[in-house]
């Protein structure tokens, strides 16, 4: 066969590319997480449209070939990175809530570490609702053991525990309020009203605070 030289030039590229590659060492000791990891670096950086199963096997240092040995495609790497996603946020809802006492300052906590999460990884939650959309359940780690179980366990303390609609209606009031807010949060229009109450998570508690989805303080 016969080569010109620009076509010998790229073909001894792409050999070099692959050999180089397929000669790193499996150097990580969960693969599968740095993998995921390295997804999440792209997706913040970059976006969805550069993720590729090969971009990341590059972002995380391991051949091409690697992440087929934990996921058949793009998009169950896209379902691992939400599945993560959700126990980021879990543990974010699970650390903003320690220090509270009441349920109303209890759910206040819970709404800003949840949009101030969203602001902070914009493609992940991205990426965690879009993988969830579809689904009968939000997310495997989220409705029972996770950041929508943290939101009913502290509406359940100020609620009348026989009415389980109410329940699971006031939560999802609480969950959309959070959701809305992170959706706007961004926006130009409050920039004013932010640096008036003190900054943006200030601004988020105030709006928490004149929601009626969030109980008043009790009287005294």
């Amino acid at each position: 066969m016969i080569f010109t030289p620009l076509g010998y030039r790229f073909t001894v590229s792409i050999m070099s590319e692959t050999a180089t590659a397929e000669a790193r060492p499996y150097h990580h000791g969960d693969l599968r997480r740095a993998l995921i990891a390295a997804a999440r670096r792209l997706l913040e950086a970059e976006g969805p449209s550069a993720l590729s199963l090969r971009a990341v096997a590059r972002e995380a240092g391991v051949s091409p070939a690697a992440p087929y040995h934990h996921f058949k495609d793009k998009s169950e790497l896209l379902d691992a990175v939400a599945h993560e996603g959700w126990e980021m946020l879990n543990a974010a809802l699970a650390s903003a809530r320690v220090d509270t006492q009441s349920t109303h300052d209890k759910l206040v906590a819970l709404g800003v570490a949840y949009v101030c999460f969203a602001r902070d990884n914009p493609s992940v939650y991205r990426v965690m609702y879009n993988s969830s959309r579809d689904r009968e359940d939000l997310s495997p780690a989220l409705k029972e053991t996770g950041a929508y179980r943290q939101v009913r366990d502290a509406l359940m303390a100020g609620a009348d525990p026989v009415d389980h609609v109410g329940l699971e209606l006031a939560t999802s009031a609480a969950w959309c309020a959070a959701h809305g807010l992170a959706e706007m949060a961004s926006f130009r229009q409050f920039d004013q009203i932010k640096a008036t109450v003190g900054g943006e998570e200030a601004f988020f508690r105030g709006l928490f605070g004149h929601m009626r989805v969030f109980p008043d303080e009790p009287a005294e």
